[in-house]
């Protein structure tokens, strides 16, 4: 990680703003941040959430995101997803990615 690289502007939650500000290096500090270490898994989830998004200019739902998994982790996947974002798929997934918050959504 490269202490150098400055996060973009950040909602009171840790949030970005403006979701086009996200590369990897800011991902790589929100995680840090987050106390997550970012592996392959990871970033498959990361990058599958952010071709959705710019497809769809909006955060994917959990369950979008478990489909994906589950081409390869079959039906591990949703237990994989909140292994690997502990604290939730809005709290952290979403954050790393960079999301902004879905408002509507729980922070599970």
């Amino acid at each position: 990680m490269d202490a150098a690289v400055s996060l973009p502007t950040l909602d009171d939650e840790g949030y970005l703003i403006e979701p086009g500000d996200w590369n990897e290096a800011v991902a790589e500090r929100l995680a840090h941040a987050e106390d997550v270490k970012l592996t392959d898994d990871h970033w498959d989830v990361i990058r599958f959430m952010r071709d959705f998004y710019e497809e769809h200019q909006i955060a994917p739902d959990a369950r979008y995101v478990i489909k994906h998994l589950s081409s390869r982790m079959g039906a591990d996947a949703r237990n994989a997803l909140y292994t690997m974002f502990a604290y939730g798929y809005v709290k952290q997934a979403c954050k790393i990615a960079g999301m902004k918050r879905p408002r509507a959504w729980s922070t599970g």
